[in-house]
């Protein structure tokens, strides 16, 4: 077998089962410790190692991190009820339309540069695409069908509520921040994620100029104020596009019962979660990868060194974990924080603000490219 399918294998293997999906199951324990730290309560502190496994004389607590083990094999094991009024085949394909294009949107992700193994250079990145930006746009967009499916196949009002929601909410944002990304596309000449992560490496971050090997250019620090609304702009797009609070009036228990995922159950019902949950992480990625430098150290450039030393590149790795799980943090603690727009004032922030917006800030970025060239 050729060394560039052992190596994509590989990839592909370590980031979905060793990074995603884990982080999923951890950030499911993390949204309610991070929901508990912020309303002053213990959070989940409990479900840890049984006795009975090390003859020990009481259970082990274990900080309650054994709590995601717990959750999935409730789920596992609850009974799938599929009501009889459902259109059934749409019904179970509207989970999986949910869930995949969020993983297959990992595969452009850059998580470091390039390293040497045994001889053969491979880069940390599962599809180094030429466009990888619109590779993203393209498959995140086909969320949409699942949880508009879902609200379809359901035959009930609520979900069809919250189904015709996510269709405008998630068209509206889908606009604002394709435009969004559109001033760091023409800063960088690049559709690379890789590329533009080694840029970044080597010359500062977009939000970050003097991250690189100086404090950057006059270039840089000019184009701060453009790609800052885009980072704006593009985060929260993001929330929007992952139906995460104040944006999550697809699900709006208050008013929808469950919204879209109202009569599932089972496997089926978390198979919306890891699909939301999944789409975080990416989203954190994303943005992380665009403006913040992505696997790049701050102040160190490391590309070089990473060619000829592999564990520069588990630093880089490292590096890119670490912000990624700190931008989930932040996902959370807007969650926890602000209280849910009204439809209106969604539809408004998107279509009357961040469009128009977005839109100027291409024709700004222009002109500062025009004027510091």
């Amino acid at each position: 077998m050729e060394p560039f399918i052992i190596a994509s294998i590989i990839k592909i293997f370590v980031m979905t089962l060793l990074v995603v999906l884990p982080l999923v199951a951890l950030s499911s324990l993390a949204e309610r410790k991070v929901s508990a730290f912020i309303q002053d309560r213990v959070g989940p502190n409990r479900v840890g190692i049984p006795a009975t496994i090390f003859g020990a004389k009481k259970d082990i607590p274990f900080l309650g991190l054994i709590q995601p083990l717990a959750d999935g094999l409730k789920f596992i094991l609850k009974e799938d009820l599929t009501p009889g009024h459902v259109r059934k085949f749409f019904f179970i394909l509207a989970p999986v339309l949910t869930m995949v294009p969020a993983m297959l949107t990992v595969a452009v992700v850059p998580f470091g540069s390039t390293i040497n193994i045994l001889g053969e250079e491979v880069k940390m990145v599962i599809a180094d695409l030429n466009v990888g930006p619109l590779y993203t746009f393209a498959i995140t967009s086909l969320g949409v069908y699942g949880i508009v499916l879902a609200g379809y196949a359901s035959n009930s009002k609520y979900p069809f509520l919250g189904a015709v929601r996510s269709s405008s909410q998630m068209i509206s944002y889908e606009i604002s921040m394709g435009l969004s990304v559109v001033p760091v596309l023409m800063v960088y000449g690049e559709l690379n994620l890789s590329r533009i992560a080694l840029e970044q490496d080597t010359n500062g971050w977009a939000l970050l100029p003097f991250s690189g090997h100086g404090w950057g250019t006059l270039q840089q620090w000019v184009l701060l104020v453009p790609m800052f609304i885009s980072f704006i702009i593009f985060t929260v797009a993001i929330f929007a596009e992952t139906n995460r609070m104040p944006f999550d009036l697809p699900e709006c228990e208050t008013e929808l019962v469950g919204g879209y995922h109202t009569e599932y159950s089972s496997m089926k019902f978390a198979m919306f979660f890891m699909g939301e949950y999944a789409a975080m992480i990416i989203g954190s990625g994303l943005i992380i990868t665009l403006f913040l430098g992505g696997w790049s150290i701050p102040f160190i450039p490391t590309a070089e060194f990473a060619k000829d030393h592999w564990w520069v590149g588990l630093l880089q790795f490292g590096c890119f974990l670490t912000k990624v799980i700190a931008f989930i943090f932040v996902f959370m603690w807007v969650r926890w924080t602000l209280p849910r727009f009204r439809f209106d004032q969604l539809m408004k922030l998107g279509w009357v603000f961040f469009f128009e917006l977005a839109l100027v800030n291409v024709f700004l970025t222009a002109l500062i490219l025009m004027w510091v060239k």
